[in-house]
């Protein structure tokens, strides 16, 4: 039997449906956009790095599936959403019949992406860590009323461009912010984020790489 693919994740209807559904609590509570928008960006980002590194192709696309449902634990609670998504994955890829040795990759990096019990244990875990966490960007916010604007709202929406690059050498990882601070500070952005920020330099240790941050060409970590 052919193995199953990220296209084969992405195209399953079942799937989609936790996403989408996941999405629509997140929403209700008031969170930015954790759609498909998010978690593909998140799922190329995590197999970029993974190939860049030089990793083989089927680890590269694990790593891709588990961007593409980190996510779906949102579909039972916003708290702990990590552990609860790690297991919804389980019984969709047991349900696919996926090797328990590429389940348990998969897994173990859903359940370890989140800032508050996230850990980088493996190539998959750090390298959606570092996908996920770098995923800022305007048009995650759905409020359009700026005067309305909570803190997360501002930080999202003040940032113009984001790109998290590795270099040639494969010794750094960088994510460059361009900030437009009529609407976020950069104070706002650590406010929120320092946390997430510290687990990338983490997760990017684990896979061999510094860390650094830049927002508007000033180094912060």
């Amino acid at each position: 039997m052919d193995r199953i693919t990220y296209e084969d994740i992405k195209n399953s209807e079942n799937v989609n449906t936790y996403i989408r559904l996941a999405d629509l609590s997140l929403n209700a509570l008031g969170y930015t956009e954790h759609s498909f928008a998010h978690v593909t960006v998140v799922a190329e980002k995590t197999g970029y790095i993974l190939e860049t590194l030089g990793y083989d192709d089927r680890t590269v696309e694990l790593g891709k599936i588990a961007g593409y449902l980190h996510d779906i634990g949102n579909l039972v609670n916003r708290d702990d959403h990590s552990q609860s998504g790690a297991i919804m994955a389980f019984r969709i890829l047991d349900h696919l019949k996926f090797p328990p040795e590429e389940t348990g990759m998969i897994v173990t990096a859903i359940g370890n992406h989140d800032e508050g019990t996230g850990t980088p244990v493996s190539p998959l875990a750090a390298a959606l860590i570092l996908a996920d966490k770098s995923d800022v960007r305007r048009n995650r916010v759905r409020n359009q009323d700026v005067s309305t604007f909570d803190i997360h709202d501002r930080v999202n929406y003040s940032v113009k461009k984001a790109e998290l690059k590795i270099n040639e050498a494969h010794t750094l990882i960088k994510l460059k912010l361009s900030v437009d601070t009529r609407y976020g500070s950069v104070m706002d952005y650590f406010e929120i984020f320092l946390q997430r920020m510290i687990l990338c330099r983490k997760a990017a240790e684990f896979l061999g790489l510094e860390f650094k941050l830049m927002i508007n060409e000033q180094q912060l970590i």
